[in-house]
């Protein structure tokens, strides 16, 4: 089992980039259809990427999306991921700081 106790600060170390895109997925609310990579950039899954897609309810307190897929040390990864958004400026920026905990299978 690998951790990571970096926080949403900002400051925190960098682990890994979010790299993807989204479409609305929803008439009558704001859900999200996500397609996401993580792409590690140190440590022992430098290189590697977990791949995600799904729908996000994004006023859902936490929401999850399915792992499905990787490269390198992630290759034929499955599992899920829960987020939680922590902070959300929705007037000026449409910034948000979002926390992914990622639960996969892999071989590695």
């Amino acid at each position: 089992m690998v951790k990571n106790n970096s926080g949403p600060e900002l400051s925190s170390e960098l682990v890994a980039r979010a790299q993807g895109f989204y479409a609305s997925a929803a008439q009558k609310e704001l859900s999200k259809l996500m397609v996401q990579n993580f792409a590690f950039v140190q440590g022992q899954f430098n290189g590697s990427t977990i791949s995600l897609l799904g729908r996000n309810s994004i006023f859902n307190k936490v929401r999850e999306l399915p792992v499905v897929g990787g490269s390198g040390a992630f290759r034929f990864a499955r599992g899920y991921a829960e987020a939680t958004t922590h902070t959300f400026d929705g007037t000026t920026t449409g910034d948000a700081t979002v926390e992914y905990n990622i639960y996969v299978l892999h071989y590695y």
